[in-house]
């Protein structure tokens, strides 16, 4: 297996495992390039050693000129070049195979494990969505997301036919937090619609989309077909700027802040998941057998990964019945879980500092106290410049949820911290307000089996990703469902049939005439 598969236990380009990644490289013109500079800033999460050469790429005008290569109309499309449709449904075959040996779904899980370090159900959790999608999509899974439709014209020889077309060249921007899962789904459904993408992923994690690229392109798919880039934030923001003519849609997951920038300079063209502050409303429906598992869930929505997930669980609302019973198993919860085995571990993008600073302005509105955690973790060699913090709970008093410290009480943080507000029955239309009034509307949960409690509270809220019912969630795979938020028109959606179909294709009419022509028919006299 390890002579056969070049991506996989050890790369030719620098004797590469998934234990020491080696040295990424780019993806140019169907060629894998070194570069003259790279990073050397990029410890490793755990131990704080220098572990990874990615390249911190200056001169990306090669992949801005590449935007040129494909046309508006894409690589393929219902009318052109429908053999790839074919040729994109073997490749998912063939690469879903090789997902399912196991010594290649270790090498993800640990790579992925090495560069975004969290628990090890996790980081296979990534694995096996992204198999799954291959999977769905293998065979004529690709051929049936162009499905077209068609409608009676006015007169024999007139049919009026609405086809799913491509943009052209367009560019992905991925996130830390699933290194494999986000950028292998929209980089594939991009291919599917006829696109030609150009990728940048986090810098400190693009050394695992590169490697399932690496995959995909060993399993037939043209390495033309796509670029990738690893270089600054930065410098992609100013590629994306300086080249929004060339550039047909950018899909980006991150942050708000970022989204809103690259809408700018693209004038809107921009399919968004940003972050998202996530709630979960326990309803007043409380029962003694489902108490441990509500319990189980909460602590999984809020702290797997550490909290560093877009559909993390941000603030959880609990009803005054669920109080006494809930608060001390989700303490233990969170007490439980530990650095050794990276059931809570390195905060990627927030330190210390911004961490405690965060709580402790939380702390500072009348009434909030800390439940658990708020202390840094024990005996660990985590970077300074990454956060080390014990999962982390506060309770905010409601009658102050929608007073001055609203916009702090609903700040996304990006690791294992979330606020608690306990209400009674009087409190729900104040827990609406609220609900209204936060901005991002990714995923929430409605824990209840009470029917009319779910009503009320799903026709007044938007959110994206919704589950409802005792198993409800803030947080799962989107092998089975849409993911993506809602309430917004630039809103981007990942995992499903409809999801890549909105995403990335667009809707084109083509109004077939063919005739005959009437033989009545004549010039009129006047207009």
């Amino acid at each position: 297996m390890s002579n056969l598969l070049k991506f996989t236990t050890v790369d030719p380009i620098s004797g590469m495992n998934s234990k020491n990644p080696g040295k990424a490289q780019n993806l140019l013109n169907g060629e894998w390039l070194d570069t003259s500079k790279y990073f050397d800033n990029i410890p490793d999460p755990v131990s704080g050693e220098y572990f990874i050469d990615i390249p911190d790429t200056d001169d990306l005008s090669g992949f801005i000129q590449n935007l040129d290569i494909c046309p508006k109309s894409g690589l393929h499309n219902p009318i052109k070049n429908v053999e790839r449709y074919v040729m994109l449904g073997n490749v998912c075959a063939k690469a879903a195979a090789l997902l399912s040996n196991k010594e290649v779904e270790d090498f993800f899980v640990h790579l992925i494990q090495r560069v975004m370090p969290k628990s090890s159900n996790q980081c296979l959790g990534e694995v096996t969505v992204t198999r799954k999608f291959l999977e769905n999509f293998s065979g004529d899974g690709v051929r049936f997301l162009a499905r077209s439709f068609s409608n009676p014209g006015d007169h024999l020889g007139q049919e009026s036919s609405g086809y799913r077309w491509p943009f052209g060249s367009v560019v992905i921007v991925a996130p830390f937090n699933f290194p494999l899962e986000i950028p292998a789904l929209q980089f594939l459904g991009a291919l599917f619609m006829g696109n030609r993408p150009l990728i940048k992923s986090a810098t400190t994690v693009g050394i695992v989309f590169e490697q399932f690229l690496r995959l995909l392109i060993h399993c037939g798919l043209p390495a033309t077909d796509a670029d990738m880039v690893h270089c600054r934030g930065s410098k992609m923001g100013k590629l994306i700027s300086d080249a929004s003519d060339k550039i047909r849609m950018v899909q980006f997951t991150g942050s708000c802040a970022v989204a809103e920038r690259i809408a700018a300079d693209t004038n809107g063209k921009v399919r968004v998941e940003d972050a998202g502050f996530n709630w979960k409303l326990i309803g007043p429906d409380y029962d003694p057998s489902w108490s441990d598992y509500v319990a189980w869930q909460c602590d999984e929505d809020a702290y797997n990964a550490s909290g560093q997930k877009c559909s993390a669980q941000s603030i959880l609302f609990m009803h005054k019945n669920w109080e006494q019973d809930l608060l001390p198993k989700l303490k233990q919860l969170a007490e439980r879980r530990k650095l050794e085995n990276l059931s809570i571990g390195p905060v990627l993008t927030w330190n210390n500092d911004q961490l405690f600073n965060h709580i402790n302005s939380l702390l500072e509105i009348p009434g909030a106290t800390c439940l658990f955690g708020g202390t840094e973790l024990e005996s660990h060699n985590i970077p300074k410049i990454y956060g080390s913090i014990k999962p982390t709970a506060v309770s905010i008093p409601v009658n102050q949820l929608l007073g001055k410290d609203f916009e702090l009480i609903t700040s996304e943080v990006f690791g294992p911290v979330q606020v608690i507000v306990v209400y009674e029955d009087q409190d729900l239309p104040t827990i609406m307000e609220a609900l209204e009034k936060i901005p991002q509307n990714l995923t929430a949960a409605v824990v209840s089996n009470d029917v009319h409690f779910q009503q009320k509270v799903l026709g007044y809220t938007v959110n994206g990703t919704t589950y409802a019912g005792m198993r409800a969630r803030t947080t799962g795979a989107p092998q089975n469902h849409w993911f993506g938020p809602s309430g917004d028109p630039r809103s981007a959606g990942i995992g499903t049939p409809e999801a890549i179909t909105v995403t990335w294709s667009g809707h084109r009419e083509i109004i077939k005439d063919i005739g005959p022509l009437d033989p009545n028919w004549e010039i009129p006299d006047s207009f």
